[in-house]
């Protein structure tokens, strides 16, 4: 190994696994090594792998196969890690070891806290490093991370899921529900007040099924709302059967809690959900989503839609049209219905041409973009309050930040902070952000 020790991490998928990638490198910082922005400048790259979507894996084999030749030219003086939830999957490890055999580091969802051993143990042993932990008990805490921003920070509460939607894989590579202790929760978030973090996002795969220690996960926002420092909170995913009226009381009563929520839908058929195992139906969906804006009306909601799962007939795709009309989204992650080995919808004979999932799914496309567009021409002529970013990536002279509802927000300016919130006047509005300029004083 040479001795400047740096490292780069490549991420697939949700924000748990930017959350996971986000601890890793504060373990390595931590043990020494150097973070750096190129790749092809890192002595050790590490592919952080998601097992959601086809495209996920496809991508990942693709950009690992790339590495190929520089191992072969730099041998030991170069090291290729790859963990995640593909790891959790036999067929994918064996696909690694037999395809990738000059990978050097391979591991999983459940033990990345041992990547600094695992490499100790690469270069001492001079030996490969396959270490996958079929499933853990124990929570780990106290991990460094390394944070993309100063200002906000991903605060996982829970790991796992319970709930075996037929299409997903997540059961099988993150094992079954964990919850923190909401003492240990509350300890991170005080700490991460300290540093300077202004907004927490409050992460797991199914957040409102979270239940610590004496508390649920609604007690656990009012505990957070309570903490010096932090101005927002958010979370992220939500199940609409584990929705309580409790929870929506809170976005009323908890005045850091931001009027945002993400509730997947999947499907606006009920036939569809069945077979999705999703435990809610169409109109109790709907009702749900008209209790919310009924006690905050002025919220953002956005969804999850899968296009084309096994036996869906153009009526049920056409109910799930009808629904997200009625629901008017402020947005929508639109997917492909893409089969994962290991899961029930996977091993059903009735899959969908794919021409008529592409279809299907620019039509969703259509009416989804036509509802974030109406709902973003609302804001013209609003004043909302932005945290601000960063500098804009796609214009120069202006910054992006993010309003309570969770809009991405362009406004021209000099010498703004990142970080800082800003009243800003909405002045126009696309399908996918608003612009505006600022008011008065950042505070």
């Amino acid at each position: 190994m040479t001795e400047k020790k740096t490292f780069h991490i490549t991420t697939f998928g949700c924000q748990m696994n930017e959350h996971d990638s986000e601890i890793m490198a504060g373990m390595l910082i931590e043990k020494g090594y150097e973070p750096v922005e190129d790749r092809d400048t890192a002595n050790i790259v590490i592919f952080n792998t998601c097992s959601i979507r086809e495209n996920a894996d496809k991508r990942f084999f693709g950009t690992l196969g790339q590495l190929k030749r520089r191992k072969t030219e730099e041998k030991e003086a170069f090291t290729v890690c790859v963990c995640g939830c593909m790891m959790q999957q036999q067929h994918i490890v064996d696909q690694l070891k037999s395809k990738y055999p000059w990978v050097d580091v391979v591991f999983g969802t459940h033990n990345l806290h041992k990547l600094p051993n695992l490499l100790d143990n690469l270069y001492k042993e001079k030996k490969k490093q396959l270490e996958i932990w079929e499933d853990r008990d124990a929570i780990v805490e106290d991990l460094p991370a390394k944070r993309l921003f100063k200002h906000k920070s991903f605060v996982n509460i829970m790991y796992g899921c319970n709930n075996f939607c037929s299409y997903c894989i997540v059961p099988y590579t993150r094992g079954r529900e964990r919850s923190r202790n909401p003492f240990d929760i509350v300890k991170e978030v005080y700490a991460l007040a300290k540093d300077g973090v202004k907004e927490i996002t409050l992460l797991g795969q199914n957040v409102n099924s979270y239940k610590g220690e004496g508390a649920d996960f609604t007690d656990l926002i009012y505990m957070l709302n309570e903490v010096d420092g932090i101005q927002r909170i958010r979370f992220m995913t939500s199940h609409p059967k584990d929705l309580s009226d409790k929870l929506i009381e809170a976005f009323k009563k908890c005045d850091k809690l931001c009027k945002y929520i993400h509730l997947p839908v999947q499907s606006g058929s009920d036939k569809v959900l069945k077979e999705m195992n999703r435990k809610y139906t169409r109109e109790a969906y709907l009702s749900l989503v008209e209790k919310i804006r009924k006690a905050v009306p002025e919220i953002a909601i956005s969804t999850d839609i899968i296009v084309g799962f096994p036996g869906e007939t153009e009526a049920d795709f056409e109910d799930t049209l009808d629904l997200a009309r009625q629901v008017q989204y402020d947005s929508a992650f639109t997917f492909l219905y893409s089969t994962r080995k290991g899961t029930p919808a996977a091993q059903r004979e009735d899959q969908i041409p794919e021409e008529v999932k592409h279809q299907r799914f620019n039509r969703l496309v259509d009416v989804i973009n036509e509802s974030s567009a109406g709902k973003n021409r609302g804001y013209i002529g609003k004043t909302v309050d932005v945290l601000i970013d960063s500098v804009s990536r796609n214009k120069i002279g202006t910054y992006e930040g993010r309003s309570d509802s969770f809009k991405l927000v362009n406004l021209i300016g000099k010498d703004i902070v990142d970080g800082s919130i800003v009243p800003v006047k909405i002045t126009g509005a696309n399908t996918f952000s608003l612009t505006g300029e600022i008011i008065k004083n950042t505070k």
